[in-house]
């Protein structure tokens, strides 16, 4: 394996890291006014991920800034040709971030309300816009012989793209519903859990519809065969497990099964795409991929020497957190959003 592809399998894990952690981030950020029926339950729902969640997003700068050493080219076209849409996705990231420290700073209601469905949509519009930005890099964009991007931005709502929109908001939502589920004890455990087992359904259309555009939208077929392999039915399969075992109220294997979810079917997006980056829906030939579009080897060669020194005390410090913030909450708990 040369370091071309460790890089794309590098970033790979990344994304995937960052999809199923602050994926279930995002579904407790839309589930927020939903579940949340007092301000003391909607504190209790922000305090499942409050310790956490900037930490998620770290794995999200991590994989940008890895594009930027590994990929430049990629880096460069992607955030030209998706400028706007990374924009708006930014503020959002920045108006949540924000929501989280000043929702508490008042009392008042309608000063916390405003807060509450802040969060709320700056959680629904980022799921959406990674759902649409995924869905694209796979279903190709207009990449010229250059490597500019020559669309526009209303060239990345395409039918597919906003279906995967669509699903990506589904799946988080569902994932968050399981975590609350896990995280959280009493009723809010049981208001949780009856959210995630009604929405299982509409989740697994939206997901199936994907799935059948995803064949008919891409080359995937080209490269993965009729039978897929075990990655992509497996997950599947854990989609199909997630209701099993919410009937069960068995809420840790309910989440295990959405995160799954969410880990296999973001690997499969990049099988899909490998060794390509980014696809050019005007000519195959123009696609970026991991060696028209890399750094130069001594480059990579430095990366791949730094990651597998610091990358492990991440991971370590990350796995502590959690660790730490094990503890279900209740609305008894002490609270600090």
């Amino acid at each position: 394996m040369d370091l071309n592809t460790i890089w794309f399998v590098l970033i790979s894990v990344l994304f995937v890291g960052f999809f199923f952690l602050e994926g279930f981030d995002y579904g407790v950020g839309i589930l927020l006014p939903v579940l949340g029926k007092t301000d003391r339950e909607r504190r209790v729902i922000i305090n499942t991920i409050g310790p956490v969640w900037d930490g998620n997003e770290v794995w999200m700068l991590t994989a940008g800034g890895a594009m930027f050493a590994a990929f430049p080219h990629v880096y460069a076209t992607l955030f030209s040709g998706f400028y706007l849409a990374l924009v708006v996705m930014l503020l959002c990231l920045i108006l949540r971030g924000v929501c989280f420290e000043f929702r508490s700073l008042e009392e008042g209601s309608k000063w916390r309300s405003f807060w509450d469905w802040s969060i709320f949509g700056s959680s629904l519009v980022t799921a959406l816009l990674w759902g649409v930005a995924m869905s694209n890099l796979i279903h190709g964009v207009p990449i010229d012989a250059e490597m500019n991007y020559t669309g526009t931005f209303f060239t990345l709502l395409n039918p597919f793209s906003l279906v995967g929109g669509l699903a990506a908001v589904a799946v988080f939502t569902l994932h968050g519903a399981a975590f609350i589920a896990l995280k959280t004890g009493g009723e809010m455990s049981e208001r949780a859990r009856a959210f995630a087992s009604k929405f299982w359904l509409p989740t697994v259309i939206l997901l199936a519809l994907y799935v059948g555009l995803f064949v008919v939208a891409t080359d995937v077929i080209e490269r993965l065969g009729y039978n897929p392999g075990v990655i992509p039915t497996s997950a599947v399969v854990c989609v199909i497990l997630v209701k099993y075992f919410l009937n069960k109220k068995r809420d840790g294997w309910a989440f295990i099964m959405t995160a799954l979810s969410v880990v296999l079917a973001t690997v499969t997006i990049f099988m899909s795409l490998f060794p390509r980056l980014m696809v050019s829906s005007l000519n195959p030939e123009w696609s970026l991929n991991i060696y028209n579009a890399s750094s130069s080897p001594y480059t990579l060669k430095v990366m791949t020497i730094v990651a597998v020194s610091l990358v492990p005390f991440v991971l370590a410090y990350q796995a502590w957190s959690y660790w730490v913030f094990r503890k279900r909450l209740t609305v008894d708990s002490e609270l600090h959003y």
